[in-house]
């Protein structure tokens, strides 16, 4: 028989009853509806618990430090830099460097007006923060000597000493929410730190005092993963950095004697399946380290259990579909017996005749499949509406997502291949009995059945 024909009687037989055929297609259509949005709400989930994770922080950041706090053997040295940069999916290293053990302030503005009388400094590779991945919201990276990177909320540590007492700060968190519950923009501070002169007052070992000018040249997005200086605080390169260490220190570059040569290392890694092997490499290494993994693989296992069971049980939908197939089945071999005698007696091959019934079952899977899918497309749409608000300008971020855009249910291109694909096994599984069934049917005993 030739697939042209095969295909032409498939479908005849379907449309012969109409109302049965449209039953079974049914069950199949919720089944596969079924599976598509329970997997669907899983993925939603777990895309909520990354972007929830990806506000806490850059997820490929590891952070290296010394064991017994740089006391042993094991420093936090050059030659550890250059063993960590051959490691398989690195695409950044630098040393940190703390300013922790003085006291330090700084001065701002005309008269230097603006006073911040504590601020976190950190000594960085600058030359590595670009493959680090520090974002800039404004300016460049520091390349010269005396420049210098500000956090992105650099500017609220200050008080204005022209002001009364209570009323010389501006708390960047009186912003208040917006009706979805998410922060608004900070109120403007009292002054651009990119735009005035930059002094920082350090009081050393000695209790004397020095001030030293900086350049501020950028200004660096928040980030806590990379250390709370990327929020309010300085970044200069460790050069610098150690520079005023030693002159603080009244010529010792580090107030601890025992202490590593850097306070820690971070390490940004290619991706985020990057991040466990390359950890692992260097606790091999004799190195503690700290990561957002030890936070994102329990998340990630649950939200994976999850989809799992929910997936589960949209495949009982289509299980059950399944029984209503071979149903319709048996009883379209029950009703065709003398056909089946006739096509036999024509020479019809047993091939054929399994292929046909098998092709017949084979189409309500893919039929009720395909209209699974695309109700399932609506009724995720419906509930990626609700979850955003019922506005226009809301139906692109429903279905694409986006930035900022938290989605209940996710459906990705594949999910709709494989809700598509087992539709269609579940079909010929079901298919497969009474296909044996039908031929063998004897043709003689078919032929004189009513």
């Amino acid at each position: 028989m030739k697939h042209e024909d095969l295909l032409r009687v498939c479908l005849q037989n379907l449309l012969r009853r109409k109302s049965r055929t449209i039953l079974t297609v049914l069950g199949v259509l919720i089944g596969c509806c079924s599976i598509v949005i329970m997997v669907s709400l899983g993925i939603g989930m777990k895309e909520s618990q990354e972007k929830l994770l990806a506000e806490l922080g850059d997820l490929t950041i590891i952070t290296v430090t010394a064991p017994q706090k740089g006391h042993g053997k094991k420093k936090l040295d050059d030659k550890l830099l250059k063993t960590i940069r051959e490691l398989d999916g690195v695409e950044g290293v630098t040393p940190k460097l703390g300013f922790d053990a003085y006291t330090c302030r700084l001065l701002a503005g005309p008269g230097n007006r603006y006073v911040a009388d504590w601020s976190m400094l950190a000594g960085l590779d600058t030359a590595q923060m670009d493959k680090m991945g520090y974002q800039l919201t404004d300016g460049n990276y520091p390349a010269a000597q005396g420049e210098v990177a500000l956090g992105q909320y650099f500017a609220y540590n200050f008080r204005d000493t022209l002001r009364p007492e209570g009323a010389n700060t501006i708390n960047r968190w009186d912003s208040g929410m917006d009706e979805e519950g998410r922060l608004l923009p900070p109120p403007d501070a009292y002054f651009d730190p990119l735009k005035q002169p930059l002094t920082l007052e350090v009081t050393g070992a000695d209790g004397s005092t020095f001030k030293v000018p900086l350049k501020p040249v950028g200004a660096v997005k928040e980030d806590n993963a990379k250390g709370y200086e990327t929020s309010d605080g300085v970044m200069m390169s460790v050069a610098d950095l150690q520079a005023l260490l030693k002159r603080a220190g009244g010529g010792r570059t580090n107030p601890n004697a025992s202490a590593s040569a850097y306070d820690s290392i971070l390490v940004k890694v290619s991706g985020i399946k990057q991040v466990d092997p390359v950890e692992t490499a260097i606790k091999n290494l004799g190195y503690s380290t700290e990561s957002m993994e030890s936070i994102r693989k329990p998340m990630e296992k649950e939200a994976r259990q999850k989809q799992l069971m929910l997936g589960g049980l949209g495949a009982i939908s289509l299980i059950v579909a399944a029984l209503g197939i071979t149903n319709t089945m048996i009883m379209s071999i029950s009703e065709r017996t003398k056909e089946i005698g006739v096509m036999k007696s024509l020479g019809c091959y047993v091939y054929d005749i399994r292929v046909l019934f098998l092709a017949e079952a084979g189409a309500i899977g893919f039929i009720g499949g395909i209209i699974g899918c695309v109700i399932s497309f609506v009724i995720s749409l419906i509930i990626n509406l609700v979850s955003l608000g019922p506005d226009p300008g809301n139906l692109l971020p429903a279905i694409l997502g986006g930035e900022g855009i938290t989605r209940v249910s996710v459906i990705p291109p594949w999910l709709y291949l494989f809700a598509v694909v087992f539709s269609i096994f579940i079909g010929l599984g079901s298919g497969y009995y009474p296909a044996n069934k039908a031929v063998q049917v004897p043709a003689l005993e078919a032929i004189k059945s009513d």
